[in-house]
């Protein structure tokens, strides 16, 4: 039986394996929206003329995207598995798109904020810096499918979710971080950003937790059902204390943005520690199969018993 008691597997054993992936990756999955997301904040503020923001946006979006190649190559082993993802572009696999987005996204965030910070590589910053915004915004949510991309229940199934989930997060920390490091007369953007995107990731948390229903158990119980209200109290309280600092309470400000990003990151590590918990329980992939096949939408061996079953003992024959 399972742990649950109401789904059985061979000799109470997981039907799947637990992911192998290790506690590198869900700060990776923070550091990229982070990233990315500011990197859309700082090209967005230096097209309305706040080289301040702008700035220290591009540090950040440096900051993220430099640290999540060397999150993935500690989780790989070494640094040449990384770059033999690189040899091809396969449009069907996440891992594949996403090494080659996060490579040109350093590229390109790297020449926009050594031009932001120096005033050098002009004529390069011309096309990098709307690159690089442009590369934030799948850098932000393609974690999302390469975690759907998976046979863990409660992954796969909120593979329409997630992405909402993970750009919420990516803005909310962009905009959190900004708000914490540039000062209030610049940073009016940030703070909208910040505030808009902890509403999001709260709302389509919200709605992805409804939509699995059972499979989205996980999401509420033992150490990941911690850190998904530990993520949530932090991102409410968050952008309740943002707000707040919009009268130039610079106190205000900073730990309104410092909550938020923290939210974001528990959030990543919630939705990780689902993962391993949907696989450890047979119930949440034992049983969703044999509903779908119950219900005729896929094939599977309870729907062909019942077939034959109908075959060899008619309605009327039962009925005699």
């Amino acid at each position: 039986m399972s742990a649950s008691g109401a789904v059985r597997s061979y000799y109470g054993q997981p039907v799947i394996k637990e992911p192998v992936w290790t506690p590198e990756i869900p700060v990776y999955l923070f550091t990229g929206g982070l990233g990315g997301a500011s990197a859309g904040l700082a090209e967005l503020a230096r097209l309305r003329g706040n080289e301040e923001l702008a700035r220290r946006a591009w540090v950040v979006a440096l900051a993220g995207v430099a640290a999540s190649p060397a999150l993935l190559v500690s989780d790989l082993g070494m640094p040449s598995r990384f770059l033999n993802m690189l040899r091809m572009f396969k449009v069907t696999s996440p891992m594949s798109v996403g090494s080659w987005i996060l490579s040109a996204s350093g590229l390109a965030t790297s020449v926009a904020t050594a031009n932001a910070m120096t005033g050098h590589l002009p004529r390069a910053a011309r096309f990098a810096c709307p690159a690089a915004a442009l590369l934030g915004l799948p850098l932000s949510t393609y974690t999302a499918a390469l975690l759907s991309n998976t046979a863990i229940p409660v992954w796969h199934e909120s593979r329409r979710l997630l992405p909402f989930v993970f750009a919420g997060g990516a803005a909310a920390s962009a905009g959190g971080t900004a708000l914490a490091v540039t000062p209030d007369r610049h940073a009016k953007p940030a703070r909208r950003l910040a505030v808009g995107g902890a509403v999001a990731q709260l709302a389509a948390l919200q709605l992805m937790e409804r939509s699995l229903g059972e499979i989205g158990e996980p999401l509420k119980l033992g150490p990941a059902g911690m850190l998904g209200k530990l993520a949530k109290g932090l991102t409410a309280a968050g952008a309740v204390t943002a707000v707040a600092g919009r009268g130039g309470a610079r106190a205000a400000s900073v730990a309104g943005g410092v909550l938020v990003t923290a939210g974001a990151l528990a959030e990543r590590w919630a939705v990780f520690r689902a993962g391993f918990q949907s696989a450890g329980d047979p119930k949440y992939v034992v049983g969703p199969q044999r509903e779908r096949i119950e219900r005729g939408e896929a094939r599977g061996g309870s729907r062909q018993v019942g077939r034959r079953r109908a075959v060899q003992d008619p309605p009327a024959a039962r009925a005699t």
